[in-house]
C-alpha cells in the first residue's frame, strides 16, 4: 500500500484538491483576500482554495501536531524592505493566519484534522486514510520509471 511519502508532493496535493474542491467550499471573501502580508493581489488560480486546503492537510500529516502559527510561517514569504529614500534587505513576512485557520475549521468539519489541546492540529484516522488512498491511485496513474518499486 502507497502512502503519502511514495508519490510526488505536487502530484498528491493535485489528486487531493480535485477530491477536496467537491468536499469543501470557498468563503465570499476567498476571492479577494490575499494570502499573505508579502503578496501584492490575491491569488489569481482558479481553484486556490482546494489546492490550499490540500497544502495543508499534507503539512499536518507530514509534521502534526503543528499550529496555525507554524503553519502560516511556512507559507509565508519575503517583503521588500526598501522605502522612497533608501534600500533595505528584505523582511520576513508571514502568511494569511485568517486563511489557513478557516481552511483547518473546514477540514475539522469534514473529520480529517482534529484539534489536539496545546499541540495544534492532527490527522485523523480518516484523513490519514484519504491521503494514503489518494496516493495509491496517484502512483498507479504516475507514468515514471523511477517510481514502479512502489507500485
Amino acid at each position: 500500500m502507497a502512502t503519502m511519502y511514495d508519490v510526488p508532493a505536487d502530484d498528491l496535493i493535485e489528486a487531493l484538491a480535485d477530491d477536496l474542491e467537491e468536499r469543501l467550499e470557498e468563503p465570499d471573501w476567498g476571492k479577494f483576500v490575499k494570502s499573505g502580508v508579502d503578496r501584492d493581489l490575491p491569488p489569481e488560480q482558479e481553484d486556490f482554495w482546494a489546492v490550499r486546503s490540500a497544502s495543508l492537510l499534507r503539512k499536518v500529516a507530514d509534521r502534526g501536531p503543528v499550529g496555525v502559527e507554524r503553519l502560516s510561517t511556512e507559507y509565508g514569504g519575503a517583503k521588500g524592505g526598501s522605502n522612497r529614500y533608501q534600500v533595505a534587505p528584505d523582511k520576513r513576512a508571514d502568511g494569511s493566519k485568517n486563511l489557513i485557520r478557516t481552511i483547518l475549521q473546514q477540514l475539522e468539519d469534514e473529520d480529517l484534522v482534529e484539534t489536539a489541546e496545546g499541540e495544534g492540529r492532527r490527522i485523523t484516522p480518516e484523513g490519514q486514510s484519504l491521503l494514503d488512498d489518494t496516493a495509491g491511485s496517484v502512483l498507479e496513474d504516475l507514468d515514471r520509471p523511477e517510481l514502479e518499486r512502489y507500485a
